[in-house]
């Protein structure tokens, strides 16, 4: 029978995962919400060049009718002047971003004219210069050190978590936040369908 102390480091942990989980998914969704993320700059490209081909991909096939629909509006109302551009370029933003939300099975809540995440922003850039390296080696710098922080933490803790319940308590905060965050890694790795599996114990090169 598991302890009490076991427990409760796999209740805490279940808590920062779900936490984690909904944080970095919500950051993920509100990239395609912002005006400088990939979904406006198809949008836009698409109006611009008169072909609505471009931003059909970021949504449902059962929702192509409607863009193509909201876009025939656009491109009729944007050619009556300035202010009636900016009008049928918002409206026509507005609906991709929406049915792309829909189509997330999330709600629409507007677009947003925030900067994009510098992670986002550096994943993109990435792609747009066709190599991963550069973002690979300052991810992995950045994880290496946050790997170390929480290691030695745990480490140090450990040392004198039987003197007291209060040093314990400790010990086990510091515990579970370096194994979930080494956990919680690996779990990013292998969910990708990249050469680590599920389970797997060798981290190792192949």
């Amino acid at each position: 029978m598991r302890s009490a102390k076991t427990i409760a480091c796999i209740i805490v942990a279940a808590g920062v995962s779900i936490g984690c989980f909904f944080f970095l998914a919500g950051r993920t969704w509100a990239h395609c919400d912002t005006t400088g993320g990939p979904v406006i700059a198809d949008a836009e490209a698409a109006l611009e060049k008169g072909d609505v081909t471009p931003v059909l991909k970021w949504v449902k096939k059962e929702n192509e009718a409607e863009v193509k629909t909201a876009f025939a509006k656009g491109v009729a109302v944007r050619a009556k002047g300035p202010d009636a551009k900016g009008l049928a370029d918002r409206y026509f933003f507005e609906t991709v971003v929406r049915l792309h939300r829909a189509g997330e099975g999330e709600p629409y809540t507007g677009i947003k004219d925030e900067p994009v995440d510098p992670i986002v922003a550096m994943a993109d850039k990435a792609l747009a210069d066709g190599s991963a390296d550069d973002m690979v080696k300052k991810m992995s710098s950045h994880m290496a050190a946050a790997i170390r922080e929480k290691f030695k933490k745990a480490l140090e803790a450990r040392k004198s978590k039987d003197t007291s319940v209060a040093a314990g308590r400790e010990f086990v905060e510091a515990y579970v936040a370096y194994t979930h965050f080494v956990e919680g890694i690996h779990a990013a790795i292998t969910s990708g369908g990249g050469h680590l599996h599920s389970g797997s114990a060798e981290l190792g090169p192949h």
